[in-house]
């Protein structure tokens, strides 16, 4: 679903964060107020959720939004368009260089040993503070390896690929 713009922020209306806004001809008739509208605030989607919705005639309402309890909170939004069927992308997460990786973006990515012809895939993290866990399935069998920064030699966020060096015989407790 595309996002499109049905309302704009006209001005203050009340002391407790009241706003009125101006409807434009794509505002839904049937809109329900348990659905937020969107605004865009610094390149950012914000979604906006009810706390009071009153029709004033065709083309106007007053609103208050959660959490914009104030006027001076409320007053950000003045002069913003109001957005309504906003869908969050699903792209897949792509690295570049300047990019910082955690442990956990690991998942998904081919790992490969040291010494060794295994290939597998990095298929779970565990985020344990003391122990933190790799899982990763090796032909059809799933080894459990340490997460840390000694084991890992490399790494490719663009061919999405972890090298190990791991202690010996490590992979044959698993």
């Amino acid at each position: 679903m595309k996002e499109f713009a049905v309302a704009k922020v006209g001005k203050s209306f009340g002391t407790h964060g009241e706003l009125t806004l101006n409807l434009y001809d794509t505002f839904p008739s049937d809109f329900s107020t348990e659905e937020p509208l969107f605004v865009y605030v610094d390149k950012l989607v914000v979604p906006l959720f009810f706390d009071h919705f009153e029709r004033r005639g065709k083309s106007g309402a007053v609103v208050r939004f959660a959490d914009l309890d104030t006027s001076y909170r409320a007053a950000e939004l003045i002069g913003k368009e109001l957005l309504l069927g906003f869908e969050e992308p699903e792209e897949e997460r792509t690295f570049e260089e300047e990019d910082e990786l955690y442990l956990e973006d690991f998942v998904g990515f081919v790992a490969t040993f040291e010494g060794s012809e295994l290939r597998g895939e990095i298929v779970d993290f565990e985020d344990d503070e003391w122990n933190p866990l790799f899982y990763i399935n090796i032909e059809s069998r799933e080894v459990i390896v340490p997460a840390v920064d000694d084991f890992i030699v490399e790494y490719s966020p663009t061919e999405r690929t972890v090298h190990f060096d791991l202690p010996e015989g490590l992979l044959d407790l698993n």
